[in-house]
């Protein structure tokens, strides 16, 4: 880290009255972002985020065409929040009013991009379970959160203090340009010659009808990275507030199957295919007003694409980076994919993948 941003940082605590506290890292993630946790001499304790704004493409400007968001790059036309704090309070608030477990918000400078959150504690899912807690109760609470969210429609702008945050849609040019990047980085991982453009063309044609699906059922909010390691277990709180949530803040409004692909196809950690169809069961139970045929089928479909997208832009290029760690991840999302490819609906693209990408390809 650099002086200059050591001193915006120290300047900025100062400032908003936690000049004092001990500060103890806690690291990042596969984001630009880098977290602490602030101890006060009375011992309460909060989290500090730095998301330093240039270390990111500029976001998706409301109303832009898709050659725009194109020329603006990765962000832009995937529709992600490049960190923003504006983003993260903005989402933390509309979360918070109604009574979920988003962090309150104590402190923050968009322009820097700081800002001084609650401390939810360290009992994200992911831990508790390998510890051996039960998971089924936190996957039945999650899965009761989704239900919650889902039963009303989202506002088109987040707005808190002087923030006005757009939820924009998970349209079709966010989820082609997402899926597409298993194209351009799987074959420089798995050391395969690059698509020819007959593949890419087949393969375009077979996902554009998933991409469409995913546009037109686009009607409620979506965390957008809803799986075990960003979801804490709070259990002094009461029903689906006993989920605590992190890392929402490239949140739109998506097709409700998307934050439940995330949860129950998780790529850090096995989900079982048992768990999995009883916590479907559970959220269509929660909505009879969804017709189960094919919201099911567009969860697979969803799934699948959403796999792909990890696969590419998040497990290989960062294995290509030099962040060895993510290949440990891949096996498991392979498995996923291909239970859903399995769903006779999805023949034509277990054909594309059995084709182009053989098993010795597939680590």
């Amino acid at each position: 880290m650099s002086s200059e941003r050591e001193t915006a940082k120290a300047a900025f605590l100062e400032t908003h009255g936690f000049g004092d506290v001990r500060r103890e890292n806690l690291g990042g993630d596969a984001s630009t972002r880098s977290y602490e946790r602030l101890r006060r001499n009375d011992g309460a304790s909060f989290i500090f985020m730095d998301q330093p704004p240039a270390l990111e493409s500029v976001v998706c400007p409301p109303g832009a065409t898709e050659a725009e968001r194109l020329a603006l790059g990765y962000n832009a036309a995937a529709r992600l929040a490049a960190g923003s704090v504006a983003a993260f309070v903005a989402t933390a608030d509309y979360l918070r009013q109604r009574g979920l477990s988003a962090p309150r918000i104590f402190a923050y400078d968009v322009a820097q991009g700081l800002a001084v959150l609650e401390d939810l504690g360290d009992g994200l899912y992911a831990t508790l379970i390998a510890e051996g807690q039960d998971e089924r109760p936190l996957y039945e609470a999650a899965v009761d959160l989704q239900v919650a969210l889902h039963a009303e429609t989202p506002p088109d702008v987040l707005v808190v203090d002087e923030i006005h945050w757009p939820l924009l849609t998970y349209d079709t040019l966010a989820l082609k340009y997402a899926t597409d990047t298993f194209l351009e980085w799987w074959p420089q991982f798995a050391g395969i010659p690059a698509f020819s453009p007959e593949a890419v063309n087949e393969w375009d044609a077979l996902w554009a009808p998933v991409w469409v699906r995913g546009e037109a059922g686009a009607s409620v909010f979506s965390h957008r990275d809803y799986h075990a390691q960003n979801l804490l277990w709070l259990p002094e709180r009461d029903g689906v507030a006993r989920v605590g949530l992190l890392d929402f803040q490239d949140a739109l409004r998506a097709h409700p199957a998307w934050d439940l692909t995330h949860l129950l196809q998780d790529a850090r950690r096995d989900v079982s295919p048992e768990l999995e169809a009883a916590m479907l069961d559970r959220y269509l139970a929660a909505r009879p007003d969804v017709e189960r045929e094919a919201f099911i089928a567009d969860y697979r479909a969803l799934a699948a694409s959403n796999a792909a997208r990890i696969l590419g832009r998040v497990f290989a290029r960062q294995a290509l980076l030099g962040r060895r760690q993510y290949e440990a991840f891949m096996p498991r999302t392979w498995r996923y994919l291909e239970r859903n490819l399995n769903d006779p609906a999805m023949g034509a693209l277990k054909a594309w993948f059995d084709r182009y990408v053989p098993a010795e390809a597939r680590r």
